[in-house]
């Protein structure tokens, strides 16, 4: 039996406060022992177990077995690289870093000191991609010729983010929202052959990417994802077409927005779809034809958390690999200089 894991938290933003901190604390495992904000103590008014710091080195400590940072993007790689030189293990929020040869460097300090490295890319969890994912595991679909996931939100105005809308190399939708499409499609069809993308600017508030389209190509299908600020009446979010029949999903997975309204990811309907979201299947299974509702596998970015614990026990293969990310960071760079020359960018 492992002992509790006693967390360091860099950072108590969105994602620090709603999508770390929520699940850690709710999870039987986690103990949150710091958490480092600069001016504030958010945390410990949620949380009053928790202690506030309010230099990165106090989480540093031999108290502390895990630091999960979730600062703006730009402190990730140093954060990150010195917390493993510390001989931490350490998670990061989503991006790793900016460039793949970043990630590999802090890649191999991870294996030198034998700590773990993951990021912490929840998106596998969301209950529509599971189940798309199962049905083309199952072969319901035939073979899987086109794939399309979106995530478009309509945002008026800055954000209240505003390292996120600088125009900085490392943030923007690309880095925020592709990072997710991308990992997701890596996951269930592995690495392209050839990128090719557009990403554009098309809110005045900000200064950085606000919309893309990022086309991966493979031997005999396309993976198309899609992300906008601009879409007040969305699309699908998911549709699958394979030479047996489609899955097609509108709606986003619902667990951020429960967070956003602060709940806590708690009770057996946590991450549960609403009946109208259900995605629609149409087959063909023995020669008949059939359509209907597919009810959507539950969601749950618990299982993020429970897997770092089981790795940390011993008793798992982690799930989200650095060396996973270090590829998806690598479609990235491929898709930005897609962008900037106008062609096809070979893998």
């Amino acid at each position: 039996m492992v002992k509790k894991i006693n967390v360091g938290i860099a950072g108590f933003g969105m994602s620090g406060q709603i999508f770390q901190a929520a699940f850690l604390h709710t999870n039987n495992h986690y103990n949150i022992e710091k958490v480092f904000e600069r001016k504030s103590s958010k945390s410990k008014e949620l949380y009053p177990y928790v202690n506030v710091v309010r230099t990165f080195e106090e989480l540093l400590t031999e108290d502390i077995d895990l630091i999960v940072i979730s600062t703006p993007n730009k402190f990730h790689y140093s954060m990150a690289k010195q917390a493993l030189e510390a001989g931490k293990n350490v998670i990061v929020e989503k991006p790793l870093c900016i460039y793949p040869q970043e990630a590999e460097e802090l890649i191999q300090i991870a294996k030198e000191k034998e700590v773990l490295l993951s990021v912490y890319q929840n998106r596998r969890w969301d209950g529509g991609f599971v189940t798309a994912k199962r049905l083309i595991e199952e072969g319901r679909l035939g073979e899987v010729v086109d794939y399309e996931a979106h995530f478009d939100r309509f945002v008026k105005g800055a954000s209240a983010k505003k390292w996120k809308e600088t125009g900085e190399v490392g943030v923007g939708v690309m880095y925020d929202l592709g990072v997710h499409l991308i990992d997701q499609a890596v996951c269930l069809f592995g690495m392209p052959g050839e990128v090719y993308a557009d990403i554009r600017s098309q809110r005045e508030e900000t200064l950085g990417d606000d919309n893309f389209q990022v086309y991966l190509y493979y031997n005999k299908m396309k993976a198309v994802l899609s992300a906008s600020q601009m879409v007040k009446e969305a699309g699908p979010h998911i549709a699958v077409h394979g030479t047996k029949g489609s899955y097609v999903k509108y709606g986003m997975d619902v667990q951020e927005e429960k967070l956003k309204a602060g709940e806590l990811p708690v009770g057996n309907d946590w991450g549960k779809d609403r009946e109208e979201n259900w995605g629609i299947l149409n087959t063909e299974a023995d020669g008949v034809n059939y359509r209907e509702r597919i009810e959507t596998e539950i969601g749950n970015y618990h299982e993020f958390y429970n897997n770092i614990y089981g790795v940390l026990a011993g008793k798992e293969e982690l799930a989200v690999k650095p060396e996973q990310v270090k590829d998806v960071l690598r479609i990235i760079r491929a898709a930005v200089e897609s962008a900037e020359k106008g062609r096809r960018i070979k893998l």
